[in-house]
Parts: structure tokens; C-alpha cells; sequence
């Protein structure tokens, strides 16, 4: 994935007026379908099965269960993870390879289905008023936008939008995370312990987690402040959630039984 990926050709003029969530979904599936031509998507059926038993476990609580969620995995030992609008969400094989518990994991997709739910990539592209917006996703998934080249196209395409959430939408996200994990029963924790790596991995080895700082604002205070929403759960409740299970040791032994990562 080192190489200069061909910008996704969907483009499109942004009315002043709001996307429904019609034309939010019919984006969804034509930049997926692009996606997934570009991308080395994991094809093993079991790995794939998991991750959409345990993403939609999330998704089907939020006020979006209404969405065709759907969940892959790159095959790219980058550190990294996405959502595209519809319901879409990407999580690169290196992040998942990270986690030590199915918490972790679901704190993950909890995040990124956390920023479809509340529509924070359509929110950017509504702001962008009427300009037209050139996407190319892989550079979000990858560490391709790194190069001064890459992102002129993408400056010049009219902004990166997906490229970066801001910090608002950061801690939006992980407010949907604690909720919806809670509401499918798994222990929230998970998102503060995967975090807490995350910022360790940066100061000890930080080229194996550029990509995820690159794309996810992430600083102790935001931390602290999904832990303080966690305490606020009672401990009796907090004590009968799921951190961990069988189902998810199998799937991150079968991931990692694997030919590896080519990029």
C-alpha cells in the first residue's frame, strides 16, 4: 500500500441543502464498492464473519439500526480504521492485531460506527457548501498521505474531507462507543485500554501508529474524559458486561494464522 493509489472517482457537487439519508447511503455504496477494488480487502470467510457478527452486535443498538451496516477488514499491518457514510467501516488487520481483548476491538468499532450515527462525514461535506469534493479514502486507511504529492491532490481535490475528524467529533465518537457497547452488553473499557496503547505505541515506537494520529486526534485528556463517562455507570452494571470471549480469541488466532500483510 506504499504505492499512489488512483483517486476514487466519485465526485460530486454539494448542494447548500442538507444529503438525505438516502443519497447518504447510495455515496456509502459507490465509494465502498470503490474501496474495495483498491484495497486488500481480507477475504477469509470466518475472519469476515466475525467481524460483521460483532459490528452489528453494536450497530443494531444505535438510532441507526436501520442502516445496512457492513464491516471488513484490510489486510495492512498499518494502524488504522474508518467509516465510510451508510455504514460502512474498515479496520486495518494492524489495529486488530493490537487488541488483547474483545473490548478493545468493539471500542474500536464502536468509535468509528459512533461517527456514522452521527453523521459527522456528511456534516463536512454539507459545510463544504456547494465545492466539489474529490475523495480518495485509501489515503485514510494507509500511510500513502504522508507524501507531499498525495496530498497536494488531495488539497487541490477540495479538501480532505474524511481525512480528519475534529476533536468535537472525536469525543462525540466516543460517547457513542460507551453507549452502544453498553446497549450490546460489552464492557466499555476496552476503548480507554486500546487508546492507552495506542498513545504508549506513539511515544515508544511512533511510526507504527502514524496513520491512526494522523486521522484521530488522540490526547490523554480524551482519555480521562471517556473514563470519567465510564465511571458514571454503576458498578453493578458495569460488573456483568462482556470484556472478553472464546469467539473473539478464535477469530484473532484465525487473523493471525494468515499469510502476512503484504503492505
Amino acid at each position: 500500500m506504499k504505492r499512489i493509489f488512483a483517486p476514487l472517482a466519485l465526485t460530486m457537487t454539494l448542494a447548500a441543502c442538507g444529503i438525505s439519508q438516502q443519497q447518504e447511503v447510495a455515496m456509502g455504496e459507490d465509494y465502498a464498492r470503490q474501496i474495495n477494488a483498491q484495497l486488500p480487502i481480507v477475504g477469509d470467510p470466518e475472519v469476515n464473519r466475525y467481524i460483521n457478527l460483532l459490528g452489528n452486535q453494536i450497530a443494531s443498538r444505535t438510532s441507526r439500526a436501520d442502516l445496512d451496516w457492513r464491516f471488513y477488514v484490510v489486510d495492512s499491518r498499518e494502524v488504522n480504521a474508518f467509516a465510510v457514510p451508510g455504514g460502512f467501516i474498515y479496520v486495518n488487520r494492524g489495529l486488530i492485531e493490537r487488541t488483547t481483548r474483545m473490548d478493545e476491538l468493539a471500542g474500536v468499532l464502536g468509535h468509528e460506527i459512533g461517527h456514522v450515527v452521527r453523521r459527522h462525514s456528511i456534516e463536512q461535506m454539507e459545510k463544504a457548501q456547494g465545492a466539489n469534493v474529490g475523495v480518495t479514502l485509501a489515503c485514510v486507511l494507509t500511510s500513502i498521505c504522508n507524501s507531499g504529492v498525495a496530498q497536494a491532490g488531495i488539497n487541490i481535490a477540495g479538501g480532505a474531507i474524511f481525512a480528519r475528524f475534529s476533536r468535537q467529533d472525536e469525543l462525540e465518537a466516543d460517547q457513542e462507543a460507551i453507549a452502544n457497547t453498553v446497549r450490546a452488553s460489552i464492557s466499555p473499557q476496552g476503548i480507554v485500554t486500546m487508546f492507552q496503547k495506542l498513545i504508549e505505541e506513539r511515544r515508544t515506537r511512533p511510526s507504527g501508529v502514524e496513520g491512526w494520529f494522523a486521522t484521530h486526534p488522540l490526547e490523554e485528556d480524551r482519555i480521562a474524559a471517556a473514563q470519567a463517562s465510564i465511571n458514571t455507570i454503576p458498578a453493578a452494571q458495569r460488573n456483568n458486561l462482556t470484556a472478553n470471549s472464546a469467539n473473539y480469541s478464535s477469530f484473532v488466532s484465525r487473523l493471525r494464522s494468515l499469510p502476512a500483510p503484504r503492505q
